[in-house]
């Protein structure tokens, strides 16, 4: 069964989820400690960060099966192009 567990890091409250004994932490109560009141734009800058979406795409081709290693490759070349446009970090 799902359960939370909440810890306090640094005067922030960050949501440990397990299921299935595995745990997950919350990316939106980390980022909530740079700033609080729009979490989400931390987030937005973290998935414009090339070395994100690479960390992103080997994680799920080591923890996902069903994976779409070409499909991924297609959206990693895209991401290149938006790159050399000057369009992300």
């Amino acid at each position: 069964m799902p359960k939370n567990r909440k810890l306090n890091v640094k005067g922030t409250e960050v949501v440990l989820f397990t299921k299935d004994d595995e745990e997950y932490i919350s990316l939106t109560d980390i980022a909530r400690y740079k700033n609080p009141d729009e979490p989400k734009d931390v987030v937005g800058n973290w998935l414009r960060n090339r070395s994100t979406i690479e960390f992103l795409g080997l994680w799920e081709k080591l923890h996902n099966p069903e994976f779409k290693g070409v499909e991924f490759d297609a959206f990693l070349y895209y991401l290149a192009h938006k790159l050399s446009l000057g369009a992300m970090s």
